[in-house]
């Protein structure tokens, strides 16, 4: 008579044991990669749509949108005024603030640094003008005071949805002079120092701003985001 072969349950709960264990060290790498991608893919669409919108006003105006052409923060030509006709808003935010708008920024958000450290109410990068678009991400305005500077960041996933990290879902565009729109940290950009704008070690309250460059450009850019 043949035996059949079965396994003891000992050896059934090892089995499933070390299963667990398994999962239990893989699962969260798996995690971080599927939402890393996600965040990636967040800001190739957000870059295009940014993209788009200056296109469509130089397809309008026969020019491209230059800083020159713009004033200051609150006159009637500043950069949110011009810009935002060319994209699908859902929310134009308040510049004050409102408990009503939920999904936009202000000056008690719990936005951080690349490295992670707490801006303590500093968005004085993103405080010139804000709206909320129809996918959700959220389109921040900067209209440098005591310089033709202007800045387009844009949260990818929304201001209610982590980890809001500049540099991980929140990444910065500059205006430049002959109309292009460059991600901050290229060359000839305002901010292009990596150790301080784009660094695990800096304690700048603007860390971060610098990194979009790196985040087109460096292909393991996504699989190496601190936590």
């Amino acid at each position: 008579m043949n035996k059949i072969s079965s396994f003891t349950l000992a050896e059934v709960l090892i089995t499933l044991g070390i299963i667990g264990i398994v999962a239990a060290m893989t699962l969260p790498t798996l995690i971080n990669k599927h939402r890393n991608k996600i965040l990636e893919t967040g800001l190739k669409k957000s870059y295009s749509i940014i993209l788009q919108a200056f296109e469509m006003y130089q397809a309008e105006h026969g020019e491209r949108l230059k800083p020159e052409m713009l004033g200051g923060n609150g006159t009637t030509t500043d950069l949110k005024s011009q810009i935002m006709p060319y994209f699908k808003v859902l929310i134009d935010c308040d510049k004050n603030g409102s408990d009503k708008q939920k999904e936009c920024v202000y000056v008690n958000s719990t936005y951080k640094t690349y490295n992670g450290i707490n801006l303590n109410g500093s968005i004085t990068r993103f405080d010139d003008g804000q709206f909320v678009l129809q996918d959700g991400s959220i389109i921040l305005i900067e209209d440098m005071q005591g310089s033709n500077k202007k800045f387009i960041s844009v949260d990818v996933n929304g201001r209610n949805k982590n980890p809001n990290k500049w540099g991980h879902d929140i990444f910065s565009f500059q205006l430049m002079d002959n109309g292009q729109i460059l991600p901050v940290g290229a060359p000839n950009t305002y901010y292009t120092n990596k150790d301080e704008y784009c660094s695990l070690n800096s304690t700048n309250l603007i860390n971060g701003i610098a990194c979009t460059y790196y985040a087109i450009n460096d292909k393991d850019y996504f699989n190496n985001l601190p936590r």
